[in-house]
């Protein structure tokens, strides 16, 4: 880790000063207050997203450009070349993933370290309408694609529940990193209608452009047309799933509390009572001892 250094810079105001914390990279330093763009967390904003996710064709989705700081985006380009990768290869695909688990350069964790961040997470379910994501630090199906000239993924729906842990897909975040795109060159994410079959809407992976997918029975997407960079170029991206629990909402008060080994009798018999009540019957009963 040498090339990564963190750093607190006092930062003069107009009052008094503060500190700013920053992270340098390689000899670049990145204010970390500024990774995102916050303009997409004001409110109004998120309602506009939201509105526009769920409007879009053949199925909800939204493409932002600009969310993410460009250098670090641009870092963590550099750092394709020394990522561990494993080769996806059949009929329907032949694409690049970064080996399960395998560790990253600095600027790739510290952009992964955002999208599986609390605060994040909440902005997207906000936008996207799934409350309380949950992540998966080891990035199965995840963190650095990369298709090379001459290869394409068919048209395919994503998995629906993690291989390793069982959590419910609800969606992917895909973040492009190819400058100077151009779409002759083929490989664009094709989102197409699986009941008429055929294309509706094509994503362009261009530099600094992030797709929301939400994945539901019909989302089938891909890039069937071959790359063909004249310069040889490869398509690269980073990607992220966020999951559901599909025992969330159902859980009963005694699974989520504390279980004291020392209580009282009274509160004893409120845990029993908690436990074989139904939960309609346990909440009007306490809104009936408050009164």
């Amino acid at each position: 880790m040498d090339d990564i250094t963190l750093e607190r810079r006092p930062i003069a105001t107009g009052s008094a000063p503060c500190a700013a914390n920053s992270v340098l990279i390689r000899g670049t330093r990145l204010d970390l207050n500024e990774l995102v763009d916050r303009q997409f967390f004001q409110p109004e904003r998120m309602v506009t997203l939201r509105a526009q996710l769920q409007a879009a064709a053949p199925f909800p989705h939204l493409v932002i450009e600009g969310l993410f700081n460009p250098t670090l985006l641009s870092l963590t380009l550099e750092e394709f070349e020394m990522c561990e990768w494993t080769e996806m290869r059949s009929g329907y695909e032949s694409t690049r993933r970064m080996a399960l688990g395998s560790r990253m350069g600095p600027a790739s964790q510290l952009y992964f370290d955002i999208v599986n961040s609390g605060w994040y997470t909440t902005w997207v379910g906000s936008i996207t309408g799934v409350p309380y994501l949950l992540t998966d630090p080891l990035l199965f199906g995840g963190g650095l694609h990369e298709t090379r000239p001459g290869s394409a993924f068919g048209v395919h729906r994503d998995f629906e529940r993690h291989r390793h842990v069982g959590l419910h897909n609800a969606m992917v975040m895909i973040t492009y990193l190819n400058k100077g795109w151009q779409p002759q060159w083929g490989s664009a994410l094709e989102l197409w209608d699986a009941q008429r079959q055929h294309c509706v809407t094509r994503v362009q992976p261009e530099f600094g452009h992030t797709l929301f997918m939400p994945h539901n029975a019909v989302s089938f997407h891909g890039h069937p047309d071959p790359l063909n960079t004249p310069d040889g170029r490869p398509r690269r991206s980073l990607t992220a799933y966020y999951y559901t629990n599909s025992d969330a909402g159902t859980v009963r008060e005694d699974q989520v509390s504390s279980l004291f080994l020392h209580m009282s009798r009274l509160d004893r018999v409120k845990r029993v009572a908690r436990m074989i009540a139904p939960p309609l019957l346990w909440s009007a009963a306490r809104k009936f001892a408050r009164r």
